[in-house]
């Protein structure tokens, strides 16, 4: 979904004004393209998962994509074992990360600030 088909501004990025804003990526987008335009127009964005940043976008942060997964066997447990599932309490995400990609960030000249590298859980050299 990148290219001629959809104009930058599609993005969320004001590159038609030579403004290079971060903008945060969607996720209705193939998250190959989002990287791609990252790297094409040097534009710094925020994705909502791991992989994102894993596949060189440059940073990250949202929810432990694995952690629902590890918690539903307690679910389909407690149903086996005859719990009404309406009767179950809906769980949030209780863990989230931060993940820089540095590799991005020294691509595209930027200098992350020690407080961020400080936070992030997990730095991509």
């Amino acid at each position: 979904m990148c290219g001629p088909l959809f104009p930058p501004r599609f993005y969320g990025a004001s590159i038609v004004e030579h403004k290079f804003t971060p903008f945060v990526g969607r996720t209705h987008v193939a998250y190959w393209s989002k990287a791609d335009i990252e790297a094409r127009y040097h534009l710094p964005a925020i994705y909502p998962f791991r992989f994102y940043a894993v596949d060189g976008g440059l940073l990250s942060y949202g929810f432990d994509f694995n952690e629902p997964f590890r918690r539903a066997p307690s679910y389909v447990d407690k149903i086996l074992k005859g719990a009404n599932p309406a009767d179950l309490p809906i769980q949030q995400p209780t863990k989230f990360e931060l993940v820089i990609n540095l590799k991005t960030a020294k691509a595209l000249g930027l200098t992350i600030q020690p407080q961020l590298l400080d936070r992030a859980d997990d730095l991509i050299e």
